[in-house]
């Protein structure tokens, strides 16, 4: 398919596309999971399938849901102004931080309890906790320049820095596409090459979801959000190359599983490091999202992307939880992230009981998606009264930038 003509008004918002709603909702699910260490349910979410895991498709999608919500905005600056297109999508990096903010200090709390009144003092030292309670007023700095972040809750951050730098990213996306790919690429390049990085102060060392990095996958899902939006494929689709992405998947099952490849592979990519190569092409150190994890994530998106059964599935009915979790992002993430934090004491208070991180696990995927119907249905309420502001000459965004 062509790419939407930039020059064009942004088209009126077209339905929701239930696949983004379910694998949002999904990787949801898999990142509450993956927050709570110790649990048999970790077997099945994504990190076992490949090189990345549920953050680097979450990214994309966020990227996605960007694209979508905010392309009309900034399309018609010409026409409304620049900063009526920038000002919804600082606005929601404001909410954001401020969710970070709130999310740890929470956590810090959480944890502070299962210290005082369960006598469970190793929680203190635990997700970089240290600096907070042994070096209280650098880490209360470093908590609100976002510098200090404690582990589980540090996804945000990054998200935030990106959506700081989106109005831009929006305005060279929808008239240069390959433009600002490239840009973006070059910048990801030479982050890894030189280290770039935000300080993590008080702590040596910088974020752990470098923005510099990571900002990669979130331009490529926000150039694929801009082209949905005009009702286009960013990437075509393309026998050849889905033949390529599945052979890859194949590959890296290959190179996790199959008995003695993996060695193999790790001794390629040692010598190739030892010749020169940069770090970020050889290695898999996440925090500089590296070529190995990069290219999986995209192969796995492209594929899910050109499969007619996939979009047919995520309409289905059964598959309305997911979309419901996926449509409440950011309250089912920030419940999500408490509910991993609280799992992670409980696990400790009943350490050797192996029931508890068999039934803590639904049960607490259920709680999420209570939250996430509630919300739903208030939000569903008050559909008529936006459909009448919209009536009356106001706008809606297509999809919830979560």
């Amino acid at each position: 398919m062509s790419r939407s003509d930039p020059h064009t008004t942004a088209r009126a918002p077209s339905p929701r596309d239930p696949r983004i709603d379910l694998f949002r909702g999904l990787l949801l699910v898999m990142i509450f999971i993956d927050h709570v260490p110790g649990n048999w349910y970790e077997n099945l979410t994504l990190r076992n399938w490949g090189f990345s895991d549920a953050a680097e498709s979450f990214f994309i999608m966020s990227g996605m849901a960007a694209g979508l919500a905010y392309t009309g905005g900034v399309a018609r600056w010409r026409e409304t102004g620049l900063w009526l297109g920038i000002a919804p999508i600082w606005k929601r990096a404001w909410v954001l931080y401020l969710t970070h903010i709130f999310l740890t200090m929470a956590g810090i709390a959480i944890f502070a309890i299962g210290a005082e009144a369960f006598g469970l003092t190793e929680l203190l030292t635990k997700i970089n906790m240290r600096q907070v309670f042994q070096n209280t007023g650098p880490a209360l700095i470093g908590i609100v320049t976002l510098g200090h972040q404690i582990g589980y809750v540090n996804i945000l951050p990054a998200y935030t820095v990106l959506l700081l730098a989106a109005p831009f990213a929006l305005l060279l996306g929808q008239r240069a596409p390959l433009a600002l790919l490239a840009a973006s690429i070059v910048l990801w390049f030479i982050t890894g090459l030189l280290r770039l990085n935000l300080p993590a102060y008080p702590n040596p060392g910088g974020w752990f979801f470098n923005p510099f990095a990571w900002q990669l996958i979130f331009v490529i899902g926000l150039l694929t959000g801009i082209a949905l939006r005009h009702g286009n494929r960013f990437v075509p689709k393309n026998r050849t190359l889905f033949a390529v992405a599945t052979g890859w998947i194949v590959f890296v099952l290959a190179w996790i599983y199959a008995p003695g490849f993996g060695p193999v592979m790790d001794g390629i990519m040692a010598r190739l490091e030892a010749l020169g190569l940069p770090f970020h092409i050889t290695s898999q150190d996440k925090t500089f999202l590296p070529l190995l994890r990069l290219l999986h994530v995209l192969a796995v998106a492209y594929i899910i992307s050109c499969l007619p059964s996939v979009a047919r599935l995520s309409a289905h009915p059964y598959a309305e939880p997911l979309r419901v979790m996926g449509r409440q992002g950011l309250l089912v993430f920030s419940a999500g992230a408490l509910l991993s934090l609280a799992g992670q004491a409980v696990f400790v208070y009943f350490e050797g009981v192996t029931i508890v991180p068999w039934l803590f696990i639904p049960a607490g995927t259920v709680v999420l998606w209570a939250l996430a119907w509630l919300a739903d249905w208030k939000r569903r309420a008050g559909q008529p009264a936006r459909q009448s502001l919209v009536q009356k000459g106001g706008s809606m965004s297509p999809v919830a930038a979560e």
